[in-house]
């Protein structure tokens, strides 16, 4: 497995465990006998305990913005990736689990159940498989979204673990990785207390409990008057942004009323360091898009009249089923 190397150099000089980390997160080969500096002897050992190959199965989209990756693991099993091209940078969206436990009503994900949590080799291997794509043509990743299949706070361990390579290995800051939550109470506090400065996505989408409840059954478990608290903690303690996420799903959260409803909540409970991110729903057999108008009026509510910073999300990989909510093991 990549990087699993500790007990193959165990007995190296430090300056060695240096060149095969600038190796793999710094020159992102894919084959030991790419790297010069290292000793023949070294570089077989490597390749039986701590291969390099990554394998995966690419999928672009017609706009060539959005590619889906499906990286294969050891135990046979399999886990999507989404990379996201701006013009000023390139995000890799990767998962955590394979599937989900949590089955909210709208994601894709959600309805497979979960098979297990990933290692932080296998979620790190889903951002250098892109790496590796990207150097070929001149380019690297810029940003890692913890956003893709699985709770991210249910794998908490593994999750921080990986972020700590990123940051420290592959030299991504800490404010360009972000990590999403349904709302796991106890992973927000944990996240507050970190000295790693990533930032924290959290999903709402219903401005009250009864919907909310009908559409991911986790706020049974975390209402809002327990995760609401929860995010003003954090954001008291660490001074960071919070990203409010919310989705538009047409006529079931998307009214003008529920857009009052949902600024009312927000501003009554949490300090002014948030802000709301509109997702544009990707259509499945439960629940339609909110249409342009809709998702314009709601952004409109929010600025306008509660002067509450919005953005919408790009769409991004609808063609390829690589977008929100539609990501899925098997």
């Amino acid at each position: 497995m990549i990087y699993d190397w500790g007990d193959t150099l165990k007995d190296e000089p430090r300056f060695r465990h240096k060149q095969v980390r600038e190796a793999v997160f710094g020159k992102m080969v894919s084959d030991w006998d790419e790297v010069s500096n290292l000793p023949r002897e070294l570089k077989e050992k490597l390749k039986q305990k701590a291969p390099l190959e990554i394998q995966g199965e690419v999928q672009e989209s017609e706009s060539s913005n959005t590619a889906k990756a499906v990286i294969f693991l050891a135990d046979q099993e399999r886990v999507e990736t989404v990379l996201m091209k701006h013009k000023d940078r390139n995000t890799v969206c990767v998962s955590t689990q394979i599937g989900c436990s949590l089955g909210c009503d709208f994601c894709l994900t959600g309805r497979s159940g979960l098979v297990r949590n990933l290692r932080a080799e296998e979620i790190v291997s889903q951002v250098l498989f892109f790496a590796r794509r990207l150097k070929e043509a001149g380019e690297q990743v810029t940003n890692v979204v913890f956003m893709g299949m699985g709770e991210a706070f249910l794998n908490y361990a593994e999750v921080m673990k990986a972020v700590r390579i990123l940051n420290q290995d592959m030299g991504l800051g800490a404010r360009k990785i972000s990590i999403s939550t349904v709302g796991i109470v106890e992973g927000i506090k944990k996240l507050a207390g970190e000295p790693e400065q990533v930032n924290l996505a959290v999903s709402l989408h219903a401005p009250d409990n009864e919907l909310r409840n009908k559409l991911m059954p986790v706020n049974k478990k975390y209402p809002l008057e327990k995760l609401l608290p929860a995010i003003r903690g954090y954001i008291e303690k660490t001074n960071r942004k919070v990203m409010i996420e919310y989705l538009m799903l047409q006529g079931v959260n998307d009214s003008p009323n529920q857009a009052r409803e949902f600024a009312e909540l927000l501003q009554k409970n949490l300090p002014s360091l948030f802000m709301v991110n509109l997702i544009s729903y990707n259509p499945t057999e439960r629940y339609g898009s909110s249409s342009a108008s809709a998702i314009g009026k709601f952004k409109e509510i929010l600025q306008q009249e509660y002067k509450i910073d919005t953005v919408q999300r790009y769409k991004f990989g609808r063609d390829i089923k690589g977008a929100c909510g539609q990501l899925a093991s098997h």
